[in-house]
Parts: C-alpha cells; sequence; structure tokens
C-alpha cells in the first residue's frame, strides 16, 4: 500500500510538471525595466503588461517612480485610467488644481487632456495606466522641478 502511494505521488507529479502552458502569462509585481531619463524627472520604471494589437485596442502599463519623480505635461488620444497600488502621488490637469492621490484611487482622464501625474515628495507611487491607440502618450511640456516642488509646498502631505 505504502509502494502505491507512493507511486501514485510520482506520477500525479510528473503529470502536473509535464504541463505545456500556451499562454501569454506576464505579472504586474515585476518592476520592470528603467525608463530612459527622457520626459520625467527622477527614477522610474515601467513593466509592460499588455500591447495594442489586432483585437485588443488597449495598453496596459505598470509605472513606479521613486519619491520625488515626476512626468512632464503630455496628452492621450484615448482616455487614460489611471489605478494607484501603492503609495502616494500628484495629478493634475491643465487649468486644474493639483491633487494628492493614493493607493486604491482610480481616476480617468479624459482623450486629448492635458495632464502629468508623478510620486509624491516623500512617497514612491505605483499604477496601473490602462490607455488605447498605437501612440499612447503625446509629451507637450517640461514640467520644472521648481513647478514641481511649488506642488509638494502647496499640498504638504
Amino acid at each position: 500500500m505504502k509502494n502505491l502511494i507512493t507511486c501514485l505521488f510520482i506520477f500525479t507529479s510528473i503529470l502536473l510538471s509535464a504541463q505545456n502552458i500556451d499562454y501569454s502569462v506576464s505579472s504586474y509585481l515585476e518592476e520592470g525595466v528603467k525608463a530612459p531619463n527622457t520626459h520625467y524627472i527622477g527614477e522610474a520604471w515601467l513593466n509592460s503588461l499588455l500591447t495594442a494589437d489586432g483585437d485588443l485596442d488597449y495598453n496596459i502599463t505598470k509605472a513606479t517612480f521613486r519619491a520625488n519623480s515626476t512626468l512632464d505635461w503630455h496628452k492621450h488620444t484615448s482616455p487614460q485610467i489611471l489605478i494607484y497600488v501603492d503609495g502616494e502621488g500628484y495629478y493634475q490637469e491643465r487649468g486644474k488644481e493639483p491633487a494628492i492621490l493614493r493607493k486604491g484611487d482610480v481616476i480617468k482622464c479624459n482623450k486629448d487632456t492635458e495632464h502629468w501625474h508623478s510620486s509624491t515628495k516623500n512617497s514612491s507611487v505605483t499604477y496601473l495606466a490602462i490607455y488605447g491607440g498605437s501612440q499612447p502618450t503625446i509629451w507637450t511640456e517640461v514640467l520644472t522641478q521648481a513647478y514641481y516642488d511649488s506642488v509638494a509646498e502647496k499640498l504638504r502631505e
């Protein structure tokens, strides 16, 4: 009986480990690749989870910004959804007051709406960005460190 149980255990283990997966699986838990310092200040990592292609007409990217890091002003040719999964960040649309967004917050930015988002001065931030199209980001203006610092002062954490 003991030998039978051992054989069943080994056979089951072989069957489970021999599973051939035909799926494309990624993890939002991976940090991703360090982004080049092109349109932001500080340190950022990007993990492209899904890319628009064929029938899929939207992208999902995980972005992580270390404290005191920010994107430049930009807009998108489709609405963008930001889902904050960790930390705190600043968010502002052109002509509106800046706000602090925290873990659990979800915000929709309408298409062609100029905006920027970042970590706060003292907290890193991680969010999932959902947006459509093949040209997801149109950069419009550099966001200066002085402007970022003035927002941080105004919103004092």
